[in-house]
């Protein structure tokens, strides 16, 4: 049964997490008890704060002072948490963080690994394959004993486009290596032309073919640079081991583009992208090898594994069951053991991190979660609901950051936080049970029960984009039409093949937009100014009323304050304690220097317009380049946000919303957004539906993959995938109007628009 006020107001203290005065971000000393042995669920708008109370108070001093219980020498190795501004929290328990964040930063990374599956299976083949190859790690492509010796273990090998890396007309001296980092005068290029290998004045079309093939392919070697003695690697070696081992993503966005054009990646032909050696993928299990197992959809991986019976392996199988069958459970059934975790979106992530969890012995710990039910169909959001109680009822504190009301509606306990965003919100605005919210008058209590309709008139296409025998992934051969000038959602469960249709057919395409689900890389020095392109036309008006050059007017740039580098805050890393931050004492937060704080535009000098919301600026900025940007972001519903606010304190809403912001200048274009409703409170989805409508009456195509009823409801034409997911899916099952789909369709879609807009259904 939830927890009522009256169970908490008599609860012992002990049975409560304490929160008292929490000040992070934009929390105003938010003070609450969250019941223990509890799911509570954090509602809110989007920047209200719940984010900043759960995982940046909360969760953050739990692994603080966990951290604190090992030794200083020990503590010198790990990351400097800094205590979060509250004024006290007690009786908090260890916490462990089940977030959207990506799994592995390199292609070694995959399902297997990241869950121990891989683990097993290794195991597995070790004691029951035949013929036999040797230990577990004999079966680990991670491994020397186990990894494809052409590929090392990554499944891949590179194609490379030496007239992208070097121009062989010129000399070292004359700048003749093209990658980036590698100019005249870098460390690499000091290390290459002073090493005594290479004449740095000749050009590289002239080397003797031994010392062409020393320049590029060459090991490591130890070499005499002055006094110094330091490790040479030929160029396509170093640069290969440089940029092949760390994920795409993480790359800077100059050196992305080059490998772009480099380097090519190809299934390595000698293992044919198994990762593993010859002997390895030798044995057998009943005429299946490892990388069989490991290529297969897990639903068939664990029908494969439960017909495997031996004593000798008992305990083993039965946990790689489990581990199977939760993967199942969850929802993730569609992927494969060797599908590279960073190719994982934000929502199979966390339930892939979720796995490994499930089958834990801890008890009495506080599990948080950051919005668990992304990615998932409403048909699997009773999956992930299941899975939340089951952690519950081990004894377990569950706390959920989520905005669907299915989720909210299990919660033994609610936080609701506003009433608005940014400096609108960080306020208590109700804590109690779902009964309770629901009459609390609160933003959240009104919209539980919102319900979208039907249109009453759908937009007419005016005309088609066609799409013909889709075959990427899971897709079978897929031919559909999708209508130009209306408003398109393309829906179905996880897994059914919705991204393989839309990003692989029509990315890239004249004239589309696409605004995924890629986090925005943000530093420090990132903010909505600079993210936007804003920052321009402000520097520019500035320096046109004061005559001087923009630049001037860059925090990153020649105006900065050099005391705190433009950062307005001085960071000091007290090596085993937590990096301490303290506010420039040179500028006094102000970001610039006095020479540049001097001139100013209208009354105000750049820093202050900086700490403009979006919506002041609008009325500062009332005409120009600027405002049209302004208009945008107010658009999208990020008026509150500070134009200097550090994108690293933005949420997961605020920045799928920012990215969509800077796209919407262009008219008459197709428009590809995935799942504009993550991280969205229930009140900002009909904020998005405006936008959305809006989108298409300027004359775009708007195409949205979603899960949510609302924007289903909302649309002009549907397209629903399925009718499973993995090797269940991939089909159209229907495409059409909203009304026709709820009169007549018997898909999974079908029947949960049907129950959101309250209508029964048809003879279907």
């Amino acid at each position: 049964m939830p927890a009522t006020n009256s169970d908490l107001d008599n609860a012992d203290s002990h049975d409560v997490i304490q929160v008292r005065g929490a000040r992070e971000n934009n929390l105003a000393g938010v003070s609450v008890d969250i019941p223990k042995r509890r799911l509570t669920v954090f509602t809110g708008v989007s920047g209200s704060g719940k984010s900043s109370l759960v995982f940046d108070t909360i969760a953050a001093e739990s692994q603080r002072l966990i951290n604190e219980t090992y030794t200083a020498f020990v503590q010198n190795f790990m990351p400097s948490l800094a205590r979060p501004d509250v004024d006290s929290l007690r009786n908090l328990s260890a916490a462990i963080i089940v977030d959207q964040e990506r799994i592995g930063a390199n292609a070694r990374s995959t399902v297997g690994t990241a869950t121990d599956a891989h683990t097993m299976l290794r195991i597995l083949f070790s004691r029951l394959g035949t013929p036999r190859v040797g230990p577990p790690s004999a079966f680990s492509f991670n491994r020397a004993e186990g990894m494809c010796p052409a590929c090392e273990g990554l499944g891949k090998a590179s194609e490379i486009d030496l007239d992208e890396f070097v121009d062989r007309s010129l000399s070292l001296n004359e700048g003749a290596v093209k990658v980036p980092g590698y100019g005249v005068g870098t460390w690499y290029w000091q290390l290459m032309a002073q090493s005594g290998l290479f004449d740095p004045e000749l050009a590289l079309k002239d080397y003797p073919d031994e010392v062409w093939e020393q320049f590029l392919y060459q090991p490591a070697t130890k070499v005499k640079v002055g006094t110094s003695n330091l490790t040479f690697e030929g160029l396509v070696t170093k640069v290969k081991r440089q940029l092949l081992a760390k994920d795409r993503e993480s790359l800077q966005n100059h050196v992305r583009v080059f490998a772009d054009r480099a380097m090519k990646l190809t299934r390595c032909p000698a293992c044919e992208g198994a990762r593993l050696n010859e002997a390895a993928l030798s044995a057998r299990i009943d005429g299946v090898g490892i990388a069989d197992c490991s290529r297969m959809q897990i639903s068939d991986l664990a029908e494969f594994v439960r017909g495997i019976q031996s004593a000798a392996v008992g305990p083993m199988l039965e946990g790689l069951r489990g581990t199977l069958e939760s993967m199942i459970d969850i929802g993730l059934g569609y992927l494969s053991l060797d599908r590279e975790s960073s190719t994982l979106s934000g929502g199979e992530a966390q339930r892939v991190k979720l796995v490994r969890h499930l089958g834990s012995s801890l008890t009495d710990v506080t599990y948080v979660f950051d919005e668990p039910t992304v990615g998932l169909h409403p048909h699997d959001i009773q999956r992930m609901n299941d899975l939340l109680l089951q952690l519950r009822a081990k004894g377990n504190t569950v706390l959920v950051v989520e905005h669907k009301p299915e989720t909210i509606g299990i919660a033994d306990h609610v936080v609701d936080l506003g009433p608005g965003a940014g400096q609108a919100g960080g306020r208590l605005c109700y804590a109690g049970d779902l009964e309770g919210l629901k009459k609390s008058g609160t933003l959240t209590g009104r919209y539980l029960d919102h319900r979208v309709r039907l249109r009453d008139q759908v937009r007419r296409p005016v005309g088609w984009l066609p799409i013909e025998g889709a075959t990427l992934h899971n897709l079978r051969d897929v031919s559909v039409e999708i209508p130009l000038g209306v408003l398109t959602v393309v829906t179905g469960v996880a897994g059914s093949g919705k991204s393989s249709l839309i990003h692989g057919s029509l990315a890239g395409r004249e004239g589309v937009i696409l605004a995924g689900q890629e986090p925005i890389r943000g530093s420090r020095r990132s903010n909505p100014a600079t993210y936007t392109g804003l920052l321009d036309p402000i520097r520019a008006e500035f320096a046109k009323a004061n005559k001087v050059k923009p630049r001037l007017f860059s925090a990153n740039s020649v105006g900065a304050c050099p005391g705190c580098k433009g950062l307005g805050m001085v960071y000091t890393d007290l090596a085993m304690m937590a990096e301490v931050a303290s506010v420039c004492e040179d500028c006094n937060g102000e970001r610039f220097t006095a020479e540049v704080l001097a001139y100013q535009l209208r009354g105000k000098n750049i820093s202050e317009v900086l700490r403009m919301s979006a919506v002041e600026a609008q009325a500062f900025f009332a005409k120009g380049p600027a405002r049209a940007i302004l208009d945008r972001l107010v658009a999208v519903g990020l008026g509150y946000l500070g134009l200097g606010q550090p994108l690293t304190t933005l949420s997961g809403g605020e920045r799928q919303r920012l990215k969509l912001a800077i796209h919407m200048g262009k008219n008459g274009t197709t428009y590809i957004l995935d799942e504009p409703t993550t991280g969205l409170h229930l009140a900002d989805v009909d904020q998005l539906l405006t936008l959305l409508d809006r989108l298409v009456d300027d004359g775009n195509t708007v195409i949205v993959i979603e899960h949510h009823q609302a924007v289903m409801a909302h649309a002009d034409w549907l397209i629903d995938l399925g009718p499973g997911a993995g090797h269940d899916g991939g089909r159209i099952v229907f495409t059409g109007i909203p009304a026709d789909l709820v009169e007549s369709s018997a898909s999974l879609t079908a029947d949960h628009l049907r129950r959101y807009i309250g209508v029964q259904p048809a003879l279907v």
